[in-house]
């Protein structure tokens, strides 16, 4: 009786595992692993904040700083061009590229939180400049994240050492050298990691230095000083983004890692920090899974994790038709034991 039922239950695994499809359950392949694009020693460059890649050129910008510079750099990280603006910036922080060219700076920094506003700068393609201020709804606050969503909203994620950070929204269209309020639309609360790196300690793994959305519109990275998380988007729907669970990505060690962006195929990450030389960094991005009521992609930055070419439903269908098959055949096995 004992070897006629182990029999029958090594048939009953081989039929499962005959009849399931074998990337179903298989593990997703492992992205790979970061490596170092170039360095940047220009000394006009001591502290980069933000950063966005367009082209064959990453753009980037120093944190603070006597005006509005943006720099354009090769693969090899040299200094090609040097856009500046009429404007005297108070701290920006991060940066971001919009459809119509316009670099955004967000002059949105206030470590002593003594600002009554802070601002968006606007270096259009012309070489015109705007600023356009913004007021938080109750208080002052520390923001070194934006996020530009494909439809032109800004959002603003503010940098809290305990990591609970709050996501900002215009509450109306922008104004030119006028003033808009902010809303609370999300927040984004996030826990130690143990990703070694950074000028703070373990307060480093909470605090939100960086923001970007992927050049496809499909997802949306904020970053730590130790981390990087990447969210699905669906639309423009930055808010409902946010409320998903993210994927994690721990970035490589940095003395003080600030800037995140992602490939021109937003299939990766370029992440650098404040000091020279300063490593430019792209990490390979694991798939993101799709947002509630998409399609995972076939392959791509929005495939579920384990994808194969298999859809989930496809999986779902097999495994319950190996179930069905189980149930009979273990009927049939009763039958002729009796």
């Amino acid at each position: 009786m004992r070897r006629r039922g182990a029999g029958t239950g090594l048939a009953l695994t081989l039929l499962l595992t005959a009849t399931l499809p074998a990337s179903a359950g298989a593990a997703a392949a492992a992205p790979a692993p970061p490596a170092t694009r170039c360095q940047i020693t220009d000394p006009r460059l001591p502290e980069v904040s933000g950063l966005a890649e367009v082209g064959d050129r990453l753009l980037v910008h120093n944190d603070g700083g006597a005006g509005l510079e943006v720099f354009a750099l090769d693969r090899a990280c040299t200094v090609l061009d040097v856009r500046t603006g009429a404007v005297d910036p108070y701290d920006p922080e991060d940066l971001a590229v919009g459809a119509d060219g316009t670099v955004w700076l967000a002059d949105t920094g206030d470590n002593t939180g003594v600002r009554a506003t802070v601002a968006l700068l606007a270096l259009r393609p012309d070489g015109s400049t705007a600023v356009y201020r913004l007021a938080y709804p109750d208080r002052p606050r520390d923001a070194e994240a934006l996020l530009l969503a494909p439809d032109g909203t800004p959002y603003l994620v503010t940098k809290e050492v305990l990591g609970a950070s709050a996501v900002f929204r215009p509450v109306s269209a922008l104004v030119e050298e006028g003033t808009v309020g902010l809303a609370e639309v999300a927040r984004v609360d996030l826990v130690l990691t143990g990703t070694p790196g950074g000028p703070v300690g373990r307060a480093g793994q909470l605090m939100v230095t960086g923001g970007a959305v992927s050049p496809d519109g499909r997802a949306l990275a904020l970053r730590t000083y130790t981390d990087a998380y990447v969210w699905p988007l669906s639309g423009s729907d930055v808010a409902g983004a946010l409320a998903g669970e993210p994927r994690r990505v721990a970035l490589p060690a940095a003395p003080q890692g600030e800037a995140v962006g992602f490939t021109g195929d937003s299939s990766a990450l370029v992440v650098a920090g404040e000091g020279l030389p300063g490593d430019v960094t792209v990490v390979p991005l694991p798939p993101v899974p799709a947002p509630p009521g998409e399609s995972p992609a076939a392959d791509g930055l929005l495939a579920g994790p384990g994808d194969g070419g298999v859809p989930t439903a496809v999986a779902a269908a097999a495994a319950a038709t190996a179930a069905g098959v189980l149930v009979w055949l273990g009927s049939r096995l009763l039958r002729r034991r009796g």
